[in-house]
């Protein structure tokens, strides 16, 4: 069921404590996976949240759902550090992004482009879920070894701040699915932008 997906898997990002967060969504066409998308973005745009497919898997009916607040994106990508990052992984940024405003929609549909020529995680997925940089060029560089500890990512960094945010998030999570379960809707658990 998508809102229970949802709700598993996105709370923290409806919540407003995360800039952005994935599920996977098993469909029965594309679409019908195309309208829920379509729906949700209308029902959630008040929000501020927007709703991407990231990935289709036809064979198996299933899809990679990217659930973000695009102002707190945008933010995470207007980072100089992870400009100067996403280029160095191949997204294409002009020099004046680099030092002005980052396209949030052309990197997105560049992170699309991955999904399906690599068929796989493109391992700089953790800067678009709002990851610490370090964590992130940790796992890239010990190709996911050696880790302080795993939680919602694996940390290489600050592994007593990690914890708390997955603490934090393991939180939310589990507020929002007991509200969801007692008859809350997912509009009524959004924080507004």
């Amino acid at each position: 069921m998508f809102e229970q997906e949802l709700i598993e898997h996105c709370s923290p990002t409806l919540a407003s404590i995360k800039a952005a967060s994935l599920f996977t969504y098993t469909y029965k066409s594309l679409n019908e996976l195309h309208l829920r998308v379509t729906y949700w973005n209308s029902k959630m745009k008040r929000k501020g949240i927007t709703f991407d497919i990231l990935s289709e898997n036809v064979g198996v009916n299933k899809a990679l759902i990217y659930v973000y607040r695009r102002a707190d994106l945008e933010k995470i990508l207007n980072r100089d550090e992870i400009s100067k990052f996403l280029l160095k992984q191949g997204y294409l940024i002009d020099d004046n992004e680099i030092d002005g405003e980052v396209n949030c929609e052309k990197i997105i549909l560049q992170l699309k482009k991955k999904f399906e020529k690599l068929n796989q995680f493109p391992h700089e997925i953790g800067i678009f879920l709002g990851y610490p940089i370090g964590d992130v060029k940790g796992f890239i560089e010990n190709h996911g070894c050696n880790c302080k500890c795993t939680g919602y990512w694996k940390v290489y960094c600050n592994e007593e701040e990690a914890t708390k945010t997955f603490r934090k998030y393991k939180k939310c999570r589990d507020i929002y699915m007991n509200l969801w379960i007692s008859g809350r809707s997912v509009m009524q658990l959004t924080v507004a932008a």
